[in-house]
């Protein structure tokens, strides 16, 4: 029988509802299958902040540096309660981009999946939709702006400014390219290759990276897309894309308006992959407006249960049957208030009562026992 660790950083505002619901998946999949989870709670965001003055505090690196793979919930206060943190502090910057740091987590994968029967939670119109909407991007994670140098100070005319530095090596690109090229080798082998060479430096070197990785992939069709128009066409055609390559500000950007033309940032789960650890999380953020609700849709979460299956621990077809055992239950006509609003012609449930719901969905299904 395999024996997996999985560190459990439930994070802040409904961080911890959705986690419980992963949890519970998490301990079905234990009964169906030849395997054990040993689950390591620990402090990280804005709750360790306040009870150790550390986002991401050094009990919390122990258990992660020991655990076969992390699983983050939300991180992160409103505008005015960010403010009792300092800068630095915060948990984007003192949590989030650590982690990534210590663990070298550069591809993030962003699954944008709306299946026909989920199309309603879509505000794109249905003959835009088709057949539904399936592609992935694939996220450089630990460089560019975000990890390049920063400077902010007062300058010689007496105006303040700032300078952040966005930086690339050759070996960075290389590796995430070859990430995107093997999952959309896999997939229906077309790669969009997401850049801004017309202005940035930086999008350069990347093409120029591409076209020297792109012939160790003879079948793979390659498409060229400027950010900007791949922004414009996500909107207007997004059945057109399958696996979507980019630097980490682009990628950001662009998930999120994934989560946009599905209907929202709860529908999207992640993997965050480096060479020896990887983290699971949602896309969105910590909610705050709505913690202690209990009307949290956990589909995230649990999807990046089942991204973690798959990725970490090879488990496949225990995966396939999370994701299907979660849209069965919104093609059975339900869903949570965060997603659909009274009136919509679902039947509404609370976070915990879908998370039942989705746990009683894959009670149902062949067991994968023994294949772990």
């Amino acid at each position: 029988m395999k024996h997996y660790k999985i560190a459990i950083l439930a994070g802040d505002g409904i961080g911890p509802e959705i986690t419980k619901e992963a949890i519970k998946i998490l301990k079905l999949v234990e009964q169906r299958n030849a395997v054990t989870f040993e689950l390591l709670p620990a402090l990280f965001g804005a709750c360790a902040y306040f009870e150790t003055g550390d986002a991401f505090p050094r009990e919390t690196i122990e258990i992660c540096d020991q655990a076969d793979a992390i699983l983050k919930g939300t991180i992160g206060l409103s505008h005015e309660e960010s403010k009792k943190i300092p800068v630095d502090k915060q948990p984007e910057r003192g949590a989030l981009l650590p982690l990534r740091r210590r663990y070298n987590t550069y591809a993030n994968f962003r699954p944008v999946s709306l299946p026909r029967q989920l199309a309603h939670f879509s505000p794109l119109k249905p003959e835009i939709i088709g057949d539904g909407i399936d592609l992935v991007i694939v996220r450089e994670l630990v460089g560019g702006l975000y990890f390049g140098a920063k400077e902010t100070g007062v300058n010689d005319q007496g105006l303040r400014y700032v300078k952040e530095t966005l930086e690339y090596d050759e070996g960075q690109i290389r590796r995430i390219l070859h990430q995107a090229f093997r999952l959309a080798n896999r997939r229906k082998k077309v790669l969009h290759n997401i850049h801004k060479s017309n202005v940035l430096k930086s999008s350069v070197l990347w093409n120029e990276i591409l076209e020297e990785v792109a012939p160790e992939y003879p079948d793979m069709e390659v498409v060229h897309l400027l950010v900007d128009a791949a922004a414009t066409l996500l909107c207007l055609k997004p059945t057109q894309f399958d696996v979507m390559v980019m630097e980490n500000m682009f990628g950001d950007i662009l998930s999120d308006q994934g989560g946009g033309i599905l209907g929202s940032l709860g529908l999207m789960p992640s993997a965050c992959l480096g060479d020896e650890k990887a983290y699971y999380e949602p896309s969105h953020g910590s909610a705050p407006d709505i913690a202690g609700k209990n009307i949290a849709n956990p589909y995230s979460m649990i999807g990046s249960v089942a991204m973690m299956l798959e990725n970490s621990f090879g488990m496949d077809r225990e995966a396939k049957n999370i994701w299907d055992a979660m849209q069965g239950v919104f093609g059975d006509g339900y869903s949570t208030a965060d997603l659909s609003k009274s009136g919509s012609g679902v039947t509404m449930l609370s976070t915990d009562e879908f998370g039942d719901k989705v746990a009683a969905k894959l009670s149902e299904m062949p067991s994968a026992a023994g294949t772990a």
